[in-house]
C-alpha cells in the first residue's frame, strides 16, 4: 500500500485512506533519510539501500537521482535530476556536474530505478556513468557508485566491476 499510486489507492480505499497512506509514506521516507544524515553515508550501506528502495523501488517510471556528499561522505543533497518513462530517464552529464559544483560536492552516488523489476545495468547505464565520471574526475569530484534500484533488489555498478 505504501507504494501504490495515490489516485489508485483513492479509488480502492477512498480519499481519506489514501491521504493517510501518503502521510505514512512521507514519515517513513523522512525517518530513513534522517538516519542517513547522522553519519557518513558509506558507513551504513544497508540504511542507504533501505532509503533508496523505499523511495524508488515501486515507481512505475524511471527516476534518476544524485546523492551529493561532502568530504566526509555525509549527505548534503539528494536530488531528482530526471524523470522518465517506463524504461528510461534523461541524464544530462552537464547538469549533474553543474549541480555538484553548486553544492560543493566532494563525491556523488548516482541512482536510478528500473520499474521492470530487473536491476541489471544496461549498456546505456554504464556509458552515462562513465561519462559522469570522466567529467567529474578532473574537478576533484569522486563518483562512488551508480546504484540501480528495483522491486526485486538492487545492483551496485561498482560491485559488479562495471565502473
Amino acid at each position: 500500500m505504501l507504494h501504490a499510486r495515490p489516485e489508485r489507492l483513492g479509488q480502492i480505499a477512498g480519499a481519506e485512506a489514501a491521504g493517510r497512506v501518503a502521510a505514512l509514506r512521507a514519515c517513513v521516507h523522512h525517518v530513513l533519510r534522517a538516519s542517513l544524515a547522522k553519519r557518513p553515508i558509506l558507513s551504513d550501506w544497508r540504511a542507504l539501500l533501505d532509503y533508496l528502495t523505499a523511495g524508488m523501488a515501486a515507481r512505475s517510471t524511471e527516476q534518476f537521482r544524485v546523492l551529493h556528499l561532502d568530504a566526509r561522505n555525509g549527505l548534503i543533497g539528494d536530488e531528482v535530476m530526471g524523470e522518465g518513462t517506463v524504461d528510461e530517464a534523461p541524464i544530462y552529464v552537464r547538469e549533474v556536474i553543474h549541480r555538484a559544483m553548486d553544492l560543493g560536492s566532494a563525491a556523488l552516488i548516482l541512482v536510478h530505478n528500473h520499474p521492470s523489476g530487473d536491476a541489471t545495468a544496461s549498456g546505456a547505464d554504464v556509458a552515462v556513468t562513465r561519462a559522469v565520471m570522466h567529467a567529474a574526475t578532473p574537478l576533484g569530484i569522486a563518483v562512488h557508485d551508480h546504484l540501480i534500484i528495483s522491486r526485486n533488489g538492487h545492483v551496485s555498478m561498482r560491485a559488479q566491476g562495471l565502473i
